[in-house]
């Protein structure tokens, strides 16, 4: 017999095996000589009570029948048709990856176009801008295979469910690596260290298919015929045709939407988010999250989601990343962006989080003193803070920084602490980079966070400018039904870049969505 059992057991309890095994009887009403295994299919963590921190397990229990345990069962996709019909995918992201997976369970070809390098080449570009401040503008923490994601912690929660099945994402995740707890915890993460592996095995079973990866191939022009996409030119001068176009490129090529720009392909401006990236030590927030002087052993390090509003004004916690290290995310020269990740066992001893402030087209237009909206204008202001950030740290990615409480009173901090990011900070005052209505935004925020949560506002946090790829400035129209632009019937904008997805889960159920539509226009 199989049994669905809900328990509330203290870290300890939920550790160990033989403890669970226990409970479960007790709750089943068996000896515990009955239960032979359990599989479990939720698992949160209750943390509302000031003298118990609980998990809560939702299990499958299996009770005097024999326990089958969840295999990880890797089917190679079938082969693809010789006489398929194919589709380029320009980007090698989590939208990308996972059209051309779903493109080839529906027996079509994908053909996948990525700027950047495989995940093994990429590290070691990687290594040089983190300890000799050169950036490769094609092979960095956003361009490269598997994209932002892949250095970019490996978080897997979504509230977009509308969008496809979150469960058919994580099972895939699973089926290519990744731990089998993704299948069941409420804010499931693979981590850093071990995505790698995993894009790689996705990269390979695409390629045994028939399916094509082609790396440091960057696509510069597109040639139209009447109301469709004729050919791709990319930097090296080869052309590439297929029957369908899907546009993956992600949130920073700023190349692509210039490019459509000049050609008349309409893009427009969406607003974003902008702001700084704040460390803690983790053990501060430990202690708020979880009312204890020390974590222990049997809780993995605490995590916050933080909101407010300032004067009228979304302020917001992004991408928290608890055990985690902040990280370069620029992709040119002169520019200087920051971002977030931990490794699968968040182990490190700082918490870090993106903290940013609504962007509006309104707010754009005053700062370049502008009358009228053009598509690149909440870009070119994104671009413009990255730039006065990467200034004030004084060049080769180090960036400025300022302690939390001395940012809120305007004070240039004397020293800095510790910190994650490999490159450095220099102490500055962020008023020189930050936007007035973003700086006068966080520092309402900070103090308002202070009040909510026991050890928040202090000087032993430092915020690191700046936090701006939260997601696409750009939005390119795609119809509501057919889901292509509405000027290229054969191009089908994709993903975080195209303003329909934001974040690894969301991005992934998006590819998979497109490429169910060009199937069915085709069936």
């Amino acid at each position: 017999m199989q049994k669905q059992i809900s328990l509330k057991l203290k870290p300890e309890e939920a550790a160990l095996t033989e403890q669970v095994h226990q409970l479960i009887a007790q709750s089943a009403g068996v000896p515990i000589s009955a239960i032979t295994g359990y599989r479990t299919l939720k698992q949160s963590i209750d943390a509302r009570s000031r003298q118990q921190v609980w998990i809560n397990l939702t299990l499958q229990a299996y009770i005097n029948e024999p326990y089958i345990s969840r295999n990880r069962i890797s089917v190679p996709l079938e082969s693809i048709p010789s006489n398929a019909k194919s589709v380029i995918i320009i980007g090698a992201g989590p939208a990308g990856l996972f059209a051309a997976l779903e493109l080839i369970e529906l027996g079509i070809k994908p053909i996948i176009l990525e700027r950047g390098k495989d995940v093994k080449a990429r590290r070691r570009d990687l290594a040089v801008l983190n300890k000799e401040g050169i950036i490769n503008p094609d092979s960095n923490y956003c361009f490269g295979e598997g994209g932002a994601g892949t250095y970019s912690d490996g978080k897997l929660y979504t509230r977009s469910s509308k969008r496809g099945s979150i469960d058919k994402v994580l099972q895939l995740f699973y089926q290519f690596g990744a731990e089998e707890k993704i299948l069941y915890q409420s804010h499931p993460h693979i981590g850093t260290n071990k995505l790698p592996q995993i894009i790689s095995a996705m990269r390979e079973q695409i390629i045994a298919a028939g399916g094509e990866v082609h790396f440091e191939t960057k696509v510069t022009n597109l040639v139209t015929k009447e109301d469709a996409i004729h050919e791709l030119i990319t930097a090296d001068g080869n052309r590439f045709s297929a029957d369908a176009y899907i546009l993956a490129t992600g949130h920073s090529a700023r190349d692509i939407f210039r490019m459509l720009q000049e050609k008349n392909i309409l893009i427009e401006a969406k607003p974003f988010a902008l702001g700084v990236r704040i460390e803690h030590p983790q053990s501060i927030i430990d202690a708020a999250q979880y009312h204890c002087d020390l974590r222990g052993a049997y809780l993995p390090p605490a995590s916050y989601s933080l909101v407010e509003q300032v004067n009228q004004r979304g302020v917001f916690s992004f991408c928290m990343c608890p055990g985690g290290i902040i990280a370069t995310a620029s992709t040119d020269p002169g520019e200087l962006v920051v971002n977030g990740w931990s490794p699968s066992k968040r182990n490190n001893p700082f918490a870090n989080s993106g903290m940013v402030v609504q962007v509006a087209e309104t707010d754009a237009l005053k700062y370049f003193k502008k009358s009228s909206i053009d598509p690149l204008l909440l870009m070119d202001f994104q671009q413009s803070v990255e730039q006065k950030a990467f200034n004030a740290g004084g060049g080769k990615f180090v960036a400025p920084a300022q302690r939390m409480v001395d940012f809120c009173n305007n004070k240039v901090s004397s020293d800095l602490p510790s910190c994650s990011y490999l490159p450095g900070l220099a102490s500055a005052n962020l008023k020189e980079v930050l936007p007035s209505f973003i700086r006068e935004s966080l520092q309402g925020a900070l103090k308002m966070f202070g009040a909510k949560m026991k050890g928040y506002y202090t000087n032993e946090a430092v915020l690191v400018a700046t936090e701006s790829r939260t997601s696409s400035p750009i939005r390119i129209p795609r119809d509501a039904t057919t889901l292509t632009h509405p000027q290229l019937n054969n191009l089908y904008p994709c993903g975080e870049g195209a303003g329909y997805a934001g974040g690894i889960v969301s991005a992934a159920m998006d590819g998979q969505r497109l490429a169910r539509q060009i199937a069915l226009v085709w069936a």
